[in-house]
């Protein structure tokens, strides 16, 4: 179908650019953590320097406001003339190494900041260096924000580039898809007439024979015309299949098709056949026309097909029960059979194109109930398939109603709601 064609190419677009974008996302955020990194490391190193110095010449070069040093000499503490924050000096950390006499190093944090400290031993006593890293810290910050910026614009330009190259490497797919629609209906066109003329020869040869008697291939012939009248359904397989592949600018508005009328059609043409076989078929439609917005020959083709599917599994003695409702602006459609059934486990491969399942040797070739479900989806409906082994089969299809047909059905609920709320009160 177009639709679900145009729906792949699109998701395929979207996945190129997405994978561009996440591609030069990744890169741009690699890029910034090892830039981050870099920073991190290059700063520490640079503070763990300052305060090397600052034990050894009691002195950083850092700005006044963000450095100190602390002398401890066993029973005082020294501070210089700038006051300390709040929390300093480290007092532990003085005794501790005033007695063990080894370097310690340490990182607090406190008052919104990050203070580096080191305490070493020197020969007059104990010294203390303290370095403030906030501009370190608001630094990397602002790093951060730059490389987010950066990465979001970059990433967003990297998605709308693959959109980009995804358009352009999509579109042989999409020109190749809709060739291939093309051809299919081409081919189908051209096949149809001489498979129809094989066909009607193969009859005449085979009614020739019969009246002459001189039927002798005439096993032969049958399987002839059988053949032919698949080859024949196959291609109105195809056609339909490419009818609803279509681009909607290229198919022409058809009228709303009625499924009362459609499905009492239908089920009558099945009669004669279902009485042959033995098989009671019964048929349960509302009195009123049921509109719903379609292909009429499609929505034909769906009921014929799972007709032809419950009498070709239900033997002599079933039933087919064939219903028609109508719930919440949506046309439901029940054919349910007493026949072979099928495992539920093979609902949804069923509608699988040239699927078949166990004990459908009986059933046609082509694309069968594969071509149901495009049908049925191409008019924004569901089908659904139900089944048990040796108990029956039950398809449900539903299709939205017209515009029309939904107000008119609201408006008869409510009219019938009026009418019993007005006999409630009268009794």
């Amino acid at each position: 179908m177009e639709a679900a064609e145009q729906a792949i190419v699109r998701r395929t677009r979207l996945r190129i650019g997405m994978f561009v974008g996440l591609a030069i996302g990744a890169l741009l955020l690699l890029a910034g953590g090892i830039s981050y990194g870099l920073l991190v490391h290059s700063q520490e190193t640079q503070i763990q320097r300052e305060l090397r110095w600052g034990t050894e010449h009691g002195t950083i070069a850092g700005p006044p406001a963000c450095s100190w040093i602390f002398r401890y000499d066993g029973t005082t503490v020294r501070t210089g003339t700038n006051p300390p924050p709040p929390g300093f000096p480290l007092g532990d950390a003085l005794h501790t190494v005033a007695v063990t006499r080894t370097t310690e190093t340490t990182t607090v944090a406190r008052n919104g900041t990050t203070y580096h400290v080191r305490t070493e031993a020197r020969d007059d006593g104990v010294v203390q260096a303290v370095f403030d890293a906030r501009f370190q810290l608001s630094d990397r910050r602002h790093l951060l924000l730059a490389f987010s910026l950066a990465a979001a614009a970059g990433l967003l330009a990297a998605m709308l580039t693959g959109v980009l190259v995804g358009r352009r490497a999509v579109a042989p797919l999409a020109e190749a898809l809709t060739r291939q629609r093309r051809f299919v209906a081409d081919a189908s066109h051209e096949l149809r007439t001489p498979i129809a003329q094989v066909h009607t020869r193969a009859q005449l040869i085979a009614r020739r024979a019969r009246s002459d008697g001189t039927a002798t291939n005439l096993d032969d012939l049958e399987r002839l015309i059988g053949t032919t009248r698949r080859l024949g359904e196959i291609v109105d397989d195809l056609l339909l299949s490419a009818r609803l592949a279509a681009a909607p600018a290229d198919r022409r508005p058809d009228p709303p098709v009625d499924l009362t009328s459609l499905i009492r059609t239908t089920v009558a043409a099945e009669a004669e056949r279902a009485a042959e076989r033995q098989v009671t078929l019964t048929l349960d439609t509302p009195a009123a026309p049921l509109p719903v917005p379609g292909v009429e020959s499609a929505l034909r083709r769906v009921v014929g097909e799972l007709l032809t599917n419950a009498l070709a599994h239900t033997p002599a003695g079933g039933r087919i029960d064939v219903t028609l409702r109508s719930a919440d602006d949506v046309a439901e459609i029940v054919i349910a059979d007493t026949g072979k059934g099928f495992d539920q486990a093979d609902a949804r491969r069923i509608f699988d194109r040239f699927h078949r399942g166990a004990g459908s040797g009986d059933r046609r070739f082509g694309l069968g109930l594969a071509l149901l479900q495009e049908v049925v989806t191409s008019h924004h409906g569901t089908i659904e398939a139900e089944g048990r082994t040796g108990w029956g089969a039950r398809f449900t299809v539903r299709l939205p109603m017209t515009e029309a047909t939904s107000i008119a059905g609201r408006a008869s609920r409510i009219r019938n709601l009026r009418i019993w709320q007005l006999d409630a009160g009268t009794r």
